[in-house]
């Protein structure tokens, strides 16, 4: 699998999509016991590295897909993090 495609592929992961939601939801929760940062880097690695390595691709090499992993899942949650800001906001929260 060429990497265009593995990204396509790791984006429309509905799988990922649920986990990273599932951090922000956590890390929003936490944030006071927690902080932002740490949770959220931890998340995306650990993400980046158990779906590949539970669930393979064939043909596409283990450190590939962790590392395009790492940078879509850091889009996503990056595009989570300010939508949850944004609908928080809105509510007054």
């Amino acid at each position: 699998m060429d990497l265009s495609a593995l990204v396509v592929a790791q984006f429309t992961d509905i799988f990922r999509l649920g986990l990273l939601a599932g951090l922000i939801y956590t890390t929003a929760r936490t944030r006071q016991q927690t902080g932002v940062l740490l949770p959220l880097l931890a998340g995306i690695v650990f993400v980046a590295v158990i779906i590949p390595a539970t669930m393979p691709m064939p043909g596409t090499p283990q450190l590939t897909a962790t590392l395009s992993g790492i940078a879509v899942n850091a889009v996503i949650v990056g595009l989570f993090w300010l939508a949850w800001q944004s609908i928080s906001k809105a509510r007054g929260n």
